[in-house]
């Protein structure tokens, strides 16, 4: 189902999915990790959808934020960033079973060489002019703040906004782009692609800030040296929004490989934190436009990451290592729990005890518990051979419409990133499948030694196996190496294949498993949590 795109039909068009490339002057915390691994869901439902997929995520190394930081550890910015790298951000990402394709760094020839061209083009048209700028700065954000956007601190001092720290007054000789002219046009973009913004709520915020007009966009330093030179003129360095922004387009070959540019470009889906929503919505497609560049499908700005009513950062003292969390809970549990328990799009409250009754309640207790009382009973009553199924009856048709809503359900709502909504379906069936062992009680079934109570047997052990194996197949993208484990009790892959080759959009159609096959009693998905640290 790959789409074709706007220049070359006889192209097949990737599913282009990005995270923001992240800051590397510090380890990353619960909020980067929120997002990628979104991206990487979203990623790998795409792919079991038989689509062509490409998923980016890397970081941001430039500017003055990560040269402060450099110099505070007494290394250079060059140094700061490639031991961030190696030391925090990849090894995580592939700590949590992140997919991605492609890891691209801001500091790379790759990206370096194409941004130059790029402003040097826009820069040669017209787009950009020699200026002066003074106004309050947050080197956090690295942005310049409107006054209006300010608070106001406990000393009557202007503190920004989403960090709390205060702004730095600069007044420097920049270049400008001519951000103001594309104002009508972005409005005009938003109007006949509402879904161009992504929830309601940030495309409302984006509107309005449009329409009450937009200021020329300063887009160079010339006050420290630690970004890319602008190439007609180096005593000044690109403005790290401006460099960071273009990494959608120069990691997938911009300027430098356009089969795979046409291939790929634009993106489908860039996913984004809303305290960066303007960026991405605003300043990105107004260059893309001045360029002459088609503009991103979809810009989805989340929501925050809470805890105790403070946004997660490193400076608030809410900054959570996910590996805090990871080994209490494992992986997966991790990647299950931030997406089913907050609305993606909207803020949401992470708290010990919240993750732990979701983990003992839906993983354990519902999902797991199924996975080995099925695999148990068919190594009880049938020496681990899944039998086939007898006459099925009323109880059988609900389970196997139950699975077949459940996939439609989950298909829906995980393209439209309700990552929650998707994993409620896909929970409710399993609820159903648990309600349904219940009621059937095949313990008391294999009590009675005649024919037709070995056939009722049969048919509730097969039913819900084959359960499973549609659960499986749509818990893989969230929860991948759990349902590898599922796959193989289940003795699925030599008669289905791999599991990450099938297609989430089948799963909901009954029978797939053929009886025969070993089932197994593996590893609990899901064990008893461990008693928490004193200090967790």
């Amino acid at each position: 189902m790959a789409a074709s795109t706007g220049t070359n039909p006889s192209v097949d068009k990737a599913f282009y999915v990005t995270t923001p490339i992240y800051y590397v002057n510090d380890a990353p915390h619960l909020g980067h990790a929120y997002t990628t691994v979104a991206a990487d869901v979203l990623s790998r439902w795409h792919r079991q959808r038989g689509e062509q997929v490409w998923f980016l995520t890397g970081t941001d190394e430039h500017g003055q934020k990560i040269m402060r930081a450099a110099q505070a550890n007494g290394v250079s910015p060059q140094e700061w960033a490639d031991r961030l790298v190696e030391t925090a951000w990849k090894p995580l990402w592939r700590h949590l079973d992140i997919s991605n394709d492609d890891f691209i760094r801001t500091t790379e020839r790759r990206h370096t060489e194409r941004v130059q061209e790029f402003w040097q083009r826009l820069y040669d048209s017209g787009e950009v002019y020699k200026g002066s700028y003074e106004g309050p700065y947050c080197v956090a954000c690295e942005e310049y703040k409107l006054p209006g956007d300010l608070i106001e601190g406990e000393n009557g001092e202007k503190l920004c906004p989403v960090h709390g720290r205060p702004v730095e007054m600069l007044a420097e000789e920049n270049y400008f782009f001519r951000l103001s002219a594309y104002a009508d046009r972005l409005l005009q973009h938003y109007e006949e692609h509402p879904d161009f913004i992504e929830p309601e709520t940030a495309r409302n915020e984006v509107v309005q800030f449009v329409k009450q007009g937009l200021q020329d966009l300063s887009i160079s330093r010339s006050t420290f040296d630690w970004g890319i030179p602008i190439p007609w003129d180096t005593g000044h360095v690109l403005y790290v929004w401006i460099d960071a922004l273009l990494n959608y387009a120069t990691a997938v070959g911009y300027g430098a490989d356009p089969e795979k540019f046409e291939r790929t470009w634009p993106a489908d889906v860039h996913l984004v934190g809303k305290d960066i929503l303007r960026f991405h919505a605003v300043i990105w497609p107004a260059m893309l436009m001045a360029a002459g560049l088609p503009l991103p499908r979809k810009v989805f700005a989340h929501g925050w990451l809470l805890v105790g009513g403070e946004k997660m950062s490193k400076s608030k003292l809410t900054g959570i290592s996910p590996q805090q969390l990871t080994e209490h809970f494992g992986v997966d549990a991790y990647r299950y729990y931030f997406l089913r328990a907050i609305p993606f799009g909207q803020d949401g409250s992470f708290s010990w005890e919240d993750m732990t009754a979701r983990y003992t309640s839906e993983l354990a207790n519902d999902f797991g518990n199924l996975a080995s009382r099925v695999a148990a009973m068919v190594n009880k009553y049938f020496g681990g051979e899944l039998p086939e199924a007898a006459a099925a009856g009323e109880a059988e048709a609900r389970i196997a419409a139950g699975l077949e809503q459940a996939a439609r359900l989950a298909d829906e709502r995980m393209c439209a990133l309700d990552f929650q909504g998707g994993l409620v379906a896909v929970f409710d069936f399993i609820k159903q499948v648990n309600g349904y062992v219940t009621e059937q009680e095949p313990w008391q079934v294999a009590k009675a030694d005649d024919a037709a109570s070995r056939a009722r047997l049969a048919t509730i052990l097969y039913t819900a196996a084959e359960s499973l194996r549609g659960i499986a197949v749509l818990l893989n993208p969230v929860m991948p190496a759990a349902c590898a484990k599922l796959w193989e009790s289940l003795g699925a892959e030599p008669h289905l294949g791999p599991l990450d080759r099938q297609r989430v959009q089948d799963a909901g159609r009954w029978g797939q498993l053929p009886a025969g096959v070993r089932i197994t009693k593996g590893e609990v998905l899901f064990p008893r949590l461990p008693e928490p640290k004193e200090d967790a």
